[in-house]
């Protein structure tokens, strides 16, 4: 059944990609800003496929390594993360998520047949994926390495060589996934490229800190969350304004279907409790009415 509702914003967990270039600084940035959404590093996990370099940052704080070990399927991320998740960490960063596609990539190229048809074996695993990332309770951070080149820019009168990322190695439109996208330039500066919270976009090149992890934490907190919502099911006086409620909030039918049962029970028995009229010759049982003095 279709219903028409007044939009509202839920509390979010981030989902967030940084892009860049080898040495532009995605793993530190990273870990910056993990540490400004949870202001504590034991909360923070980095699952590393990047030879170890998550352990180059040690002296931050004592955040959580989960190395990978040269296996990168989606199936092997898809483990991490849960492994993160059953930890409680609160932050998960996925350092890169470019291995799972070149490794996707690879497997692909060995694959006998139609090369065509032969996709159907790489997009569902994906995107399974990237429905972990999405759904998982935490907020998530992930890097993606950038294909790069390298272009003349004039310094001092010389023609310096640049390194410049062009495309991200993930599959083509993985930007739309995220809710923030942010492209890490050599001079360890971002940009965003996408930016669904208007936070960043727009802005000129920026320098991460934890201060702009804080700033998206707070974003993502000016919003409904399901302990609101469920004060107001427990302060529901009628069934018709607890049916109201449930329709406000469709996205958050499957969390809070036993709460909405519970309060309508409630309400139910509430309604229909015997009524004692203190005439002590008359009690009403709802509609029923019984001259008490006519029963003995």
């Amino acid at each position: 059944m279709l219903n028409l509702r007044v939009s509202s914003k839920k509390q979010a967990k981030i989902k967030l990609a940084l892009q860049g270039c080898a040495g532009s600084g995605k793993t530190y940035s990273a870990l910056l800003l993990a540490y400004g959404l949870t202001n504590d590093w034991t909360k923070i996990a980095i699952i590393d496929s990047e030879n170890g370099s998550a352990d180059l940052y040690a002296s931050l704080g004592n955040y959580n390594v989960l190395p990978l070990q040269d296996n990168f399927t989606p199936e092997t991320y898809i483990e991490a993360i849960k492994i993160c998740e059953d930890a409680k960490m609160e932050v998960i960063i996925i350092d890169s998520i470019s291995q799972c596609w070149d490794n996707l990539l690879e497997y692909h190229a060995n694959l006998q047949g139609n090369s065509f048809t032969n996709w159907q074996k790489i997009t569902p695993r994906i995107n399974a994926f990237m429905q972990k990332i999405l759904q998982s309770p935490s907020h998530v951070i992930c890097t993606m390495r950038c294909k790069q080149d390298y272009v003349l820019s004039e310094k001092n009168g010389k023609m310096i060589p640049e390194k410049v990322g062009l495309k991200a190695v993930m599959r083509d439109g993985i930007d739309y996934e995220f809710t923030i996208v942010l492209d890490i330039n050599m001079k360890h500066q971002a940009i965003a490229s996408k930016d669904r919270t208007s936070l960043f976009m727009g802005k000129p090149d920026f320098t991460i800190t934890p201060t702009t992890g804080q700033i998206i934490l707070d974003w993502c907190n000016n919003g409904v969350n399901l302990d609101m919502i469920r004060q107001k099911i427990s302060q529901a006086k009628t069934i018709e304004e607890l049916t109201s409620i449930y329709h406000q909030y469709p996205e958050w039918y499957q969390q809070l279907t036993s709460d909405f049962m519970q309060k309508k029970m409630q309400l139910q028995e509430e309604n229909n409790k015997p009524i004692i009229n203190y005439n002590p010759n008359f009690i009403h049982y709802g509609s029923n009415a019984v001259n008490a003095s006519t029963q003995n």
